[in-house]
């Protein structure tokens, strides 16, 4: 057990206590400096974490995996907390448990990787029920507001459920194939019904933390409710540790053609659930929530396919890559416009308010895959790799969802664009402007680079 394998994940531990014990000790006017700390521990890790890119061996007895996935998921994660935290320094500035925020986001953090990189059920769980518990304290952290109150009541009740069926499940696996270790259950899982009782409830409970049908109903109620920097981590975040989670126990049973099928169908209910009930808002953050669960069932797509199609793990990896970018992008233009939710109040705000505008324009079209943004070039390798382990009917209900998801996101960019000038808004500034910019120019970065960023992708997982 060579405690090094850990680093990046104590260095964010670390990192949280310190942020914590700083807040204690500061005033509250200073809070913000518990920002700085907890990023430079996000950046000290994610240099631990490219440090072990190249490893490919299980550590800890077997139950985490060194892996490119989990060096890629790592670096994911720790850049798009560093994102959401540059959010926050304005946005708490008149909270009391300010500098308590940032320990919060760092311990979410730390679940989501133990989850990625989780190589055992039992540690599965531990990420899962890490990233959950936390996630409850972001989503109501504003518990003077009747609407955070009830996002985190929402996300409490549906997690509680969805993890204690994750829970069962891995009772059940166990009992089923006698090991929770992932090297030991490969290609080994009975197909006696209780063992495939077990996947599914194991699936479910992963379905919960992508914000996924049948666990979904949390998304739309957390982007409204949350403090926009907590709405913009929990609907990045979580999700991107749950795909890689749930690639890798798919993985365990390539034979299983149900268990394909059923994600297959589950991916096609997400994404056409999202889109339709995100036509119908007028709450430009709760429309931010129903796209999330659209995005979550494109991400099925390609671990409906996993030991299916070669390009499978590179094109999920790159596709919440660039998911996660663009929502925070879309967040964060919020966040810089105070948190205007009105889809009307962003009538004319090109004129007035060009950054945030342009910053939601280019997350909004990323979105919807319009060429030759990285979106476009993520979702083309999603539906490639579907076509080609012979998923022609999820394809083109994915192909339907995305012309349709064309039609909400013009509801705000059309008004914003072309519509009359509106008054002069106050606007966040500090470092969520910097966020803004920093997010939008990795999106578009991503879009230049793509072709070397897409030949760094891990191809396999650990056997």
């Amino acid at each position: 057990m060579p405690i090094g394998d850990l680093g990046p994940e104590l260095a964010v531990l670390l990192a949280a206590i310190a942020a914590l014990l700083l807040a204690m000790v500061l005033p509250q006017h200073r809070h913000g400096w518990c920002a700085m700390l907890a990023v430079a521990g996000l950046a000290v890790a994610a240099g631990l974490a490219h440090g072990q890119a190249d490893e490919s061996r299980l550590t800890f007895s077997g139950t985490f995996a060194l892996d490119r996935a989990t060096a890629w998921a790592r670096l994911l994660i720790l850049g798009l907390t560093a994102l959401c935290i540059g959010l926050a320094p304005r946005w708490f500035a008149t909270d009391r448990r300010h500098g308590e925020v940032y320990a919060i986001f760092l311990f979410s953090a730390l679940g989501a990787m133990a989850m990625a990189g989780a190589a055992d059920l039992m540690q599965l769980v531990v990420g899962v029920l890490l990233s959950s518990v936390t996630g409850y304290v972001l989503a109501a952290y504003h518990r003077d507001w009747p609407i955070s109150l009830e996002a985190g009541m929402k996300y409490f009740l549906v997690g509680a459920l969805a993890n204690a069926l994750l829970v069962i499940g891995v009772v059940l696996v166990m009992g089923m194939a006698g090991s929770t270790a992932y090297a030991e259950l490969s290609g080994r899982i009975p197909e006696a019904p209780l063992a495939l009782t077990g996947v599914a409830l194991i699936l479910t409970g992963l379905f919960f933390k992508m914000g996924a049908v049948p666990a979904h109903a949390w998304v739309p109620d957390v982007a409204e409710g949350a403090p926009v920097p907590a709405a913009a981590f929990l609907t990045v975040v979580p999700k991107i540790a749950a795909a890689v989670a749930l690639y890798r126990v798919v993985a365990l049973a390539p034979g299983i053609e149900a268990l394909s099928l059923l994600i297959a169908i589950i991916a096609a209910m997400t994404m056409t659930v999202g889109n339709l009930s995100a036509l119908w808002q007028d709450d430009v953050r709760r429309l931010l929530g129903w796209s999330s669960v659209s995005q979550a069932g494109y991400a099925l797509m390609a671990v409906a396919v996993a030991g299916r199609a070669p390009q499978a793990l590179p094109a999920l990896i790159a596709f919440m890559a660039v998911y996660g970018v663009a929502n925070v992008a879309a967040f964060a233009a919020i966040a810089q416009l105070r948190g205007r939710t009105a889809i009307s109040d962003y009538s004319g705000l090109i004129g007035t308010q060009p950054g945030p505008v342009v910053a939601l324009t280019v997350a909004f079209l990323s979105f919807v895959g319009i060429p030759p943004l990285a979106g476009f070039l993520g979702k083309l390798a999603l539906f490639t790799v579907t076509l080609d382990a012979g998923l022609g009917w999820l394809v083109v209900i994915a192909v339907a969802n995305t012309v349709l998801s064309l039609f909400y996101y013009l509801r705000i960019v059309a008004p914003a664009v072309f519509g009359a000038s509106g008054a002069q808004v106050a606007t966040l500034n500090g470092s969520a402007r910097v966020t803004v910019c920093l997010s939008l120019v990795l999106l578009l970065a991503a879009t230049v680079f793509w072709a070397p960023l897409w030949s760094s992708l891990p191809g396999v997982l650990l056997p």
